[in-house]
């Protein structure tokens, strides 16, 4: 056996074992950003025990012998009901960042959602093919929001998907602790920010982050604001950040065609319910009038299955594609991404189902044990 046979590192069988890899070639301080939530991190293991705590109910006889994960998001063919979250600075953990993700999305056939943060411009990331949607973060400078919105339809995104969870960003305490900035290299290329700029610097107090974005982002939205978007675009308008069904039943009515259920990965108000226990009020009250995904907590294709069985048409995957990034660049999402698509289709054909609608007839019991 030669070195480099030794010295090879063997394929991933699933996301704990991409975790692990990414963490053991990350700075310490960027793992932290990545991994991090907000205040004393209580929604990061409440999203995870939420999943935990959902016990799926089997069919058996049902005549499926392999299941079929396909589906439609948002009018887009998806190889799986699977979208790579919007994600900020992913050049943190890559050098290539978005671009290398992207085409993973593109190799996988899922969507992938350019962050209004993104380290890449848009244009540059919807260039590599992928399926891309745009998520937009309302600045201060409302010009700079409505250009932002045009240069995604021109780009050729698909939808927009609007934030509405950051009133200002959640404490994340990890950051502080850490005196977290940017390094030069890597910068919101969407606002075509420098290398010098407040997520640059550091702060005693502070994140860099937390004031960059406190300068940049407007306060104070409304459902004024998402009915002005409404009107600027034609694209499908997706609302990110729902956890209320009062909340879910106004998004409809001000016309977003989809909603994300989401409590920002546990980065934004510690405490808040997780995803997967807001998931079924949240469905049952729009009816099936929008589609329905849901975001935070998803680690394996068990939850994707898990999730379709509560009420949503398909997930967000987030912090396990930049552990993919991390670990292997281009082809490290593609190999979290196969797995999840590996892992949804034995979960389906395990519970008798032969695609992705009879994935949502499913049944679910609480198991109590998590809860």
């Amino acid at each position: 056996m030669t070195v480099t046979e030794v010295s090879k590192a063997p394929d991933p069988v699933c996301l704990d074992d991409v975790r692990a890899a990414a963490r053991g070639v990350l700075d310490p301080s960027v793992w932290d950003f990545v991994e991090g939530g907000s205040g004393t991190e209580e929604v990061l293991a409440a999203n995870r025990a939420a999943f935990a705590d959902v016990a799926l109910v089997p069919r058996v006889l049902t005549g499926v012998a392999k299941a079929d994960t396909r589906t439609r998001l948002l009018g887009s063919r998806a190889a799986m009901p699977v979208a790579v979250a919007p994600m900020a600075y992913q050049r943190l953990v890559h050098e290539d960042g978005e671009l290398a993700a992207a085409r993973a999305a593109r190799t996988a056939g899922v969507p992938f959602v350019v962050s209004t943060l993104s380290s890449h411009r848009v244009e540059d990331i919807a260039a590599t093919g992928a399926t891309t949607w745009f998520q937009l973060y309302c600045l201060r400078d409302r010009a700079k929001t409505h250009e932002l919105v045009a240069r995604a339809e021109a780009a050729g995104c698909e939808a927009l998907m609007v934030t509405v969870d950051v009133p200002l960003m959640g404490r994340r305490l990890r950051d502080v602790r850490n005196g977290f900035a940017l390094p030069r290299h890597v910068r919101a290329a969407n606002l075509d920010s420098g290398p010098d700029t407040e997520a640059h610097r550091r702060f005693g107090s502070d994140s860099a982050l937390a004031v960059h974005t406190g300068a940049a982002f407007a306060p104070g939205l409304s459902w004024r604001d998402l009915a002005g978007l409404r009107a600027r675009t034609s694209l499908p308008l997706v609302v990110k950040g729902i956890l209320d069904q009062r909340d879910a039943r106004a998004a409809v009515d001000a016309g977003a065609d989809a909603i994300v259920v989401s409590n920002h990965g546990g980065r934004q108000l510690d405490g808040a319910v997780p995803s997967a226990r807001a998931l079924p009020p949240v469905a049952g009250a729009v009816g099936g009038d929008c589609e329905v995904l849901l975001d935070s907590g998803v680690r394996c294709g068990t939850d994707v299955l898990k999730a379709l069985a509560l009420g949503a048409c398909g997930v967000l995957l987030g912090r396990p594609v930049l552990w993919g990034l991390a670990a292997g660049g281009e082809r490290g999402v593609e190999q979290v991404l196969d797995l999840v698509r590996t892992e949804l289709g034995q979960g389906m054909t395990l519970a008798g189902c032969a695609g992705v609608a009879a994935a949502a007839s499913l049944g679910t019991e609480r198991t109590g044990v998590h809860a």
